[in-house]
């Protein structure tokens, strides 16, 4: 049995007739009286009396009219609801980002995307990289912010933006290299460090830092919060690596690194090449559109396209 069917079924009980349902459905009569045919046959009961100018329902019609209705309210409802997630008028949308992501204002990119389709719902989860790759993979998120330290993503997953965020040294006011403003790697042996805890991408990266320069760093503490990171180096506990828009917001001094200059790549990434869910399609195009709030500064470069 077929929507189609019980259209043509109540188009002939509503207008009274074959000749004038057939008109009001835009087909010729012919059609729909086989359609109806083929609805009777499904059902095993004649649904009309075809006796004189004007059709009689029969108790099997009869009967059928108030199911019929039904279905046919709730294919529209289903075709009502997928218009509105395609025209954005609903949606749901999970993107999931780093605790350090400093080279989008990605409170910003969300309000400016609520604003153009208000009726998305967006879930924002902050966790580890490893956790976020596997919620991507997992269809638990449609999007990701990722600091994949040099390693490939996972099969499956793509790369649609890309950008270079400069780390700085963070000490506390008053430090010795504070004064300096920049340094070398091999002069930050004595150093004490505060650190993240092993598994986000900013320890990853100052991890592979310090093994390529050869530094053996002290951590005298280390966190999963950047905001306890930052005043813990205020405190005087130690130095830490950190994106430049981090130390600049917390108006801690930031020493630059000299040879190498050190970095991290942070991307956008999602499932497949485009988004299924539209909403997700939305956002991605906003967010690869948009010019992140690091642009043109030390601290980060435009995006380019993965």
């Amino acid at each position: 049995m077929e929507i189609r069917q019980l259209r043509h079924f109540m188009a002939v009980v509503t207008e009274g007739g074959f000749t004038a349902a057939a008109r009001a459905e835009l087909i010729v009569q012919s059609a729909l009286s086989s359609s109806i045919r083929n609805l009777e046959r499904e059902l095993g009961a004649e649904l009309f009396e075809r006796t004189g100018r004007r059709v009689v329902l029969t108790e099997a019609g009869r009967a059928l009219v108030p199911q019929a209705r039904a279905l046919l309210a709730t294919a529209e409802a289903a075709k009502d609801a997928v218009a509105a997630v395609t025209d954005l008028a609903t949606g749901r949308v999970s993107i999931g980002t780093i605790q350090t992501l400093t080279c989008v204002d990605l409170p910003a990119e969300l309000a400016a995307f609520h604003r153009d389709v208000p009726g998305v719902q967006v879930s924002v989860r902050d966790a580890p990289v490893a956790e976020l790759t596997e919620a991507l993979r997992a269809g638990e998120l449609d999007l990701a912010y990722l600091a994949p330290d040099a390693r490939p993503l996972p099969e499956g997953l793509t790369v649609h933006a890309t950008w270079q965020e400069e780390l700085v040294l963070v000490t506390a006011p008053g430090h010795p290299l504070a004064q300096a403003g920049r340094t070398l790697i091999k002069d930050l042996a004595e150093e004490p460090f505060v650190d993240f805890r092993a598994g986000t991408g900013l320890e990853s990266a100052v991890r592979r830092l310090a093994a390529h320069c050869g530094l053996e760093r002290r951590i005298t503490c280390d966190v999963t919060q950047i905001g306890l990171l930052v005043e813990l180096v205020r405190a005087g506990i130690g130095v830490a690596f950190v994106p430049r828009a981090i130390g600049e917001r917390a108006g801690l001094p930031c020493v630059r690194i000299r040879q190498p200059e050190p970095g991290r790549t942070v991307v956008l990434a999602g499932r497949g090449p485009r988004p299924r869910n539209p909403a997700a399609a939305a956002l991605l195009r906003h967010l690869t559109a948009a010019a992140p709030a690091a642009a043109g500064r030390p601290g980060g470069r435009r995006p380019a396209a993965g």
